[in-house]
């Protein structure tokens, strides 16, 4: 009964127990759905009984009027989500708290949804050398995953952020835990792709392959092969290595066999945050094509951007977004993770599920900027919740539009604030009067809240004016990737 009261707060499910053919007494349970649906009330919860429910006794075809994705087949069901970055600080601050309470969400949503699959497409870190706060945590939550869930598999690949070595050094305890973690790709003393590691194989409730898993990590140009001749030599290297793997899955796969993809990469189309990503693939500034994933591909889970969205007209090639804003600017995202049930070969049904806001984001004013002594009075009458714990306040950002620069602005902020249950954390003024200079280009920003390519960029605007060319930024990338691969 707990787990049904559990089970209906998180996603309104009227179904108390599994409605697998294959496990024994679910009739009974779900003759007693109406009981916990209507003892929510008791609990303080909304006694939400959902309207007309039409269900095959013995089947997972689900339908209500709550909006809860059918289960139309007996087939796969994926949870896909990417950029956890854990180990993420925002403006100073540890984000470990609201990590955990994802983690903790997430752990929920899959034994709720009765997932068969997780796919975590890429940086799982913040950087190549995670905090062991942040490792921990990761580990912590496969063994809870393990321990609630025995059947789920879960396959991670290495994102730009990673470092492919640390991601799979405990691979062998990993492996034995159902968790298949793919960091690099490997070449066999012929050349050819080693696409043992690269195709995994997905099971369902009963045991038996139900879809192949291309787990292709972020690649560097070190990890292709590139063609000569081709005008994008690197998106040509992408595009074989793609093939090669999809290629070896054709020929395991069966009637009925779906084949899923999994990337962390840059597509045409796709739209960046721009204070915490930036375009990747060794300096190519040109993104690369949905055509990487032919249709015979299913279903694509994508990580790298961090706004939730798909590249392709049939939403069959998606990236999941992040679950936590990883900038002040990503509050509005719909963070999200996305449940994929495949019938066969084919997608049946794509749904988001949103990620709750563990700590709120507030903007003072909510566009743009204002006076000084306007963003007083709104911080002044905003009605913060006073019983928040510290862990839970709110992070603030704060623009304020000044005649000239005032070096007490922070203090004078900071007062208004002293003991409110919020944070500042961040404080920008633009100069009202000012038509030319940098800040005319808006509020000045902090060197930590710029990407590396936007630091390039800026530098060139002022010492020779207009854009970089764009193989200038292919060196410019060439240079910091061996930079970064050098850190990891």
């Amino acid at each position: 009964m707990r787990a049904a009261l559990r089970r209906f707060e998180l996603r309104g499910d009227p179904f108390a127990g599994e409605t697998d053919p294959r496990y024994g007494g679910n009739g009974s349970l779900m003759r007693l759905a109406p009981v916990p649906q209507l003892g929510l009330g008791h609990l303080g919860y909304p006694a939400r009984v959902p309207g007309p429910v039409a269900v095959a006794l013995h089947s997972r075809a689900e339908t209500s009027e709550t909006g809860i994705a059918k289960r139309v087949s007996m087939g796969l069901r994926i949870i896909h989500t990417a950029d956890w970055h854990l180990g993420h600080s925002l403006h100073g601050l540890s984000r470990d708290y609201e990590h955990q309470r994802f983690l903790e969400w997430l752990l929920d949503t899959l034994e709720v949804c009765r997932a068969d699959a997780l796919l975590i497409a890429g940086d799982l870190f913040d950087s190549a050398n995670p905090p062991a706060s942040a490792q921990a945590m990761l580990y912590r939550f496969v063994v809870a995953a393990q321990r609630r869930l025995p059947r789920l598999q879960i396959v991670a690949i290495a994102g730009n952020h990673d470092s492919a070595a640390r991601l799979e050094a405990p691979s062998p305890i990993l492996d034995a835990l159902n968790v298949h973690v793919v960091g690099t790709p490997r070449r066999l003393a012929d050349g050819a792709l080693d696409t043992q590691r690269l195709v995994v194989p997905l099971r369902d409730a009963g045991g038996g392959v139900a879809a192949w898993c291309v787990a292709v990590p972020f690649l560097r140009p070190a990890d292709l092969c590139a063609g000569a001749g081709e005008d994008d030599p690197l998106a040509a290297g992408v595009a074989a290595l793609y093939a090669e793997a999809v290629a070896a899955a054709e020929r395991q796969r069966r009637d009925g066999q779906a084949i899923v993809a999994m990337g962390h990469c840059y597509m045409v189309g796709g739209r960046v945050s721009e204070l915490s990503e930036r375009r990747i693939l060794g300096g190519n500034q040109h993104a690369l094509s949905v055509a990487l994933f032919p249709d015979r591909v299913a279903y694509a889970a994508l990580g790298h951007l961090h706004l939730a969205q798909a590249v392709d007209a049939e939403g069959r090639v998606r990236y999941s977004g992040s679950p936590l804003p990883l900038s002040l600017d990503e509050r509005d995202y719909p963070h999200q993770v996305v449940q994929v049930d495949l019938d066969g070969a084919a997608t049946a049904v794509v749904q988001a599920l949103r990620v709750p806001c563990f700590v709120a984001i507030h903007r003072f004013p909510e566009r743009g900027s204002a006076a000084v002594e306007a963003v007083e009075a709104a911080l002044v009458a905003f009605p913060f919740d006073e019983g928040l714990a510290p862990e839970c306040r709110p992070y603030l950002e704060v623009a304020v539009r000044l005649e000239r620069p005032d070096p007490g602005l922070r203090a004078r902020i900071e007062a208004v604030l002293e003991g409110r249950p919020a944070r500042l954390l961040k404080l920008t003024s633009e100069y009202a009067g000012r038509a030319h200079g940098p800040a005319a280009a808006g509020p000045a920003r902090r060197l930590d809240e710029l990407q590396p390519e936007g630091v390039f960029r800026e530098r060139y605007r002022q010492q020779v004016g207009g854009e970089p060319p764009e193989d200038l930024l292919a060196a410019f990338h060439g240079l910091l990737e061996q930079v970064e691969g050098a850190e990891a």
